[in-house]
This record gives structure tokens, sequence and C-alpha cells, in this order.
């Protein structure tokens, strides 16, 4: 898998999500990541909360175990999100930051996501502790997740360095990014505005996005292959997968991969197999007819 440009930085368009990491051996969990990195897939997305830290900590295990490892990987960490609240405080976020690089065994991240929109952030504390954590070489970029337009705009109003990525749900089975863009003016809900134009916003400023639950529906309810709720989604898929010689999976990565703004899918598996066929997405360009028809077998209609 061929690195490429995203945003205004380096990673891989497949990314390997570390929230069921927790709870894995450390030999599983070293052969997952040797995986990972074996198909190209060099970049690793952490949270402070996966596991309670202890995706973090497994990881760090292992870079310590394999001196040189590190340098050819692109890390990023997202923190925010504490019991009952969110907190995106210069306090809490200089805390968590250094919580983070003890347990990933690492004296730098290549990104720090702030992880949901805090309803009492204050712009200027978010500048005051970025600018702290770049000077002291402990953060090299920023990016947030979950957040819509107008609220990465307030930020990046106050803020000294340029926000690269905002990390958002979106797969087939749920596009509300992409459908308020093709049916725009349309009194009915695909025409609902839910993100205020973040897709477009996003592309304009070159901000990659990067996508949560590539193969999920609904919130955190399930995966749609194989679904009995998606069964000409699957069909369609499935007869694409044949035609490029992949699996659903892959096909419907890709699909996510062909919308221009969509820079990197994060994919949350810890099966060895997975990743590799997964990594496949990244050598597919589908059709527009392709995208297209997956878009529509998805439940979707055209105004």
């Amino acid at each position: 898998m061929n690195e490429r440009q995203f945003g205004k930085s380096l990673g891989s368009p497949v990314v390997l999500g570390c929230m069921r990491m927790a709870g894995m051996a450390k030999e599983d969990a070293d052969k997952l990541i040797g995986t990972a990195m074996e198909n190209g897939i060099c970049s690793f997305d952490h949270a402070d909360i996966y596991g309670g830290g202890e995706s973090e900590k497994l990881f760090g295990q292992v870079l310590a175990g394999r001196p040189g490892l590190r340098e050819g990987m692109f890390i990023q960490s997202k923190c925010g999100i504490r019991q009952g609240m969110y907190d995106l405080s210069e306090e809490y976020i200089l805390d968590a930051v250094d919580g983070i690089l003890e347990r990933l065994h690492t004296d730098y991240l290549d990104l720090l996501i702030l992880h949901r929109p805090d309803a009492l952030m204050e712009p200027e504390e978010i500048a005051e502790a970025f600018d702290r954590l770049t000077e002291s070489g402990k953060v090299r970029r920023f990016g947030v997740s979950n957040m819509n337009a107008g609220q990465i705009a307030l930020l990046q109003n106050w803020i000294h360095t340029d926000l690269w990525v905002d990390q958002m749900q979106l797969s087939l089975a749920h596009s509300l990014l992409v459908d308020e863009g093709i049916n725009v003016n349309m009194a009915d809900k695909p025409g609902e505005v839910h993100t205020c134009g973040t897709l477009d916003y996003c592309r304009l400023h070159r901000i990659a996005v990067q996508c949560w639950s590539p193969l999920q529906y609904g919130f955190f309810e399930g995966t749609f292959l194989g679904s009995s709720r998606y069964p000409e989604l699957n069909e369609v898929l499935g007869e694409i997968a044949g035609r490029y010689e992949v699996t659903k999976g892959a096909v419907a990565v890709a699909w996510l991969l062909r919308i221009p703004g969509v820079e990197q899918a994060i994919v949350g598996t810890t099966k060895e197999e997975r990743v590799g066929e997964l990594s496949k997405a990244a050598q597919i360009r589908l059709t527009r007819e392709e995208w297209y028809r997956l878009y529509r077998s998805a439940g979707n209609r055209l105004p």
C-alpha cells in the first residue's frame, strides 16, 4: 500500500484502529501490528479511553520490545472523553497527552485528535495547550473528531496551527456526510442537514476526513456485511468483490476512499487475516457507476 498525501500530511489510506486491542496477548498484538505493516498499513489510531488505556499500554509494550519499529509508524491518539462528560480544558489535554505518551512508550505523537466536541470548550485554552505541546515536541500535528464545519472554524480561528483531520463516522450504511450534499434543497429526510456541510468544508480547507466504523450501521449496532438488513447491498458488494478479486469488506472501504476529501478509513479488526484483506481497499478505484450502484443498494435514492 503506497503512502499518499492526506490533508497536509502522510499516512496510509487504511488505518488500523486499536480500540479492541485491550485484552489481547502481547504476542498476538505483536503479530497483528506486524501484519498491518507488512500489508502497507503504517497508520495506527488510538484514544486514551480505549480499554481504559490498556490498548495504548499493550501497543507500547510491543514498541518497547521492537526498537526501531516506531520510526516507520504514524501514530495518532485522541483525548477529551471522560467519565460522564467531555473535557477539552487546557489542563486535561496536557495531562492526557502525558499519559498517552507514557502508555505508548513513545516521545511524541504524529497526530493528536480532540475526541468529541465539548460544549464548555474555550478555544483560547485549546490554543494554549496546542502551543505548549508543539513547543515541547510532544505532538507534531493536531486534528478533531466528530466536529462539524462551524466547530472546526471556531477552533481554527484561535489556534496557531492548522487542523489536519476530522474523524467522522461514515460508511455505506451511515452516509449522512454524503447524503446532505446529494439531496440539496430537498424537503425530505435525506435532505436534512446533519453536518453543516462538513465534508465540503474539509475539502475547501484541505482537512482530511478519516472514517470510523467503515463497516458498521447505526451507532455500533453491527456490521452490514452479511446482515439480513442489507440483502441488496451485500449482493452488489459480492458481485463487485468478485470482479476485483477481493472481499466485500475491501470493496466497502474502497467505496469510502473513492469519495473526494475522504482520505483514510479506520478498520478496527484484531484478526490478522482481515487486516490483509482490508488493506487491499487502497489498491481499488471504483468506477463512478460502481460507486453509485453501491450507494443505491444501501437503500439510498437519488433525487
